[in-house]
């Protein structure tokens, strides 16, 4: 169940950061209240994994793997480009977090 609550988490977090671009600087009221609430499932889901998982495990995968997902989802709805250097650094993001679980106890 904790890998399930982290993959929550990082759902969360990814909704968190791209609802943090369609809040206008949190002047919209509907979008900066489903942010606002992104963040909170977030970050509880997280305490959830963190149960069984050490800190620096979740909370890296948690950023990691959001970002990764951030950057994807940012390129599809909002047209940004993803470079050769971008795509270096998930590579990297990615097998850091696959090593991070599979020494994780």
């Amino acid at each position: 169940m904790t890998w399930v609550y982290l993959g929550v988490a990082i759902l969360f977090e990814i909704a968190f950061a791209l609802g943090t671009n369609a809040t206008k600087g949190f002047t919209r009221l509907v979008p900066s209240v489903l942010t606002l609430l992104a963040a909170a499932g977030g970050i509880y889901m997280l305490s959830l994994a963190l149960r069984q998982l050490d800190v620096s495990v979740g909370y890296t995968i948690w950023t990691g793997i959001g970002g990764v997902g951030t950057v994807v989802l940012g390129a599809i709805f909002f047209k940004e480009r993803i470079t050769a250097a971008r795509l270096i650094s998930f590579a990297c993001i990615i097998s850091g977090a696959i090593l991070l679980r599979l020494t994780a106890v």
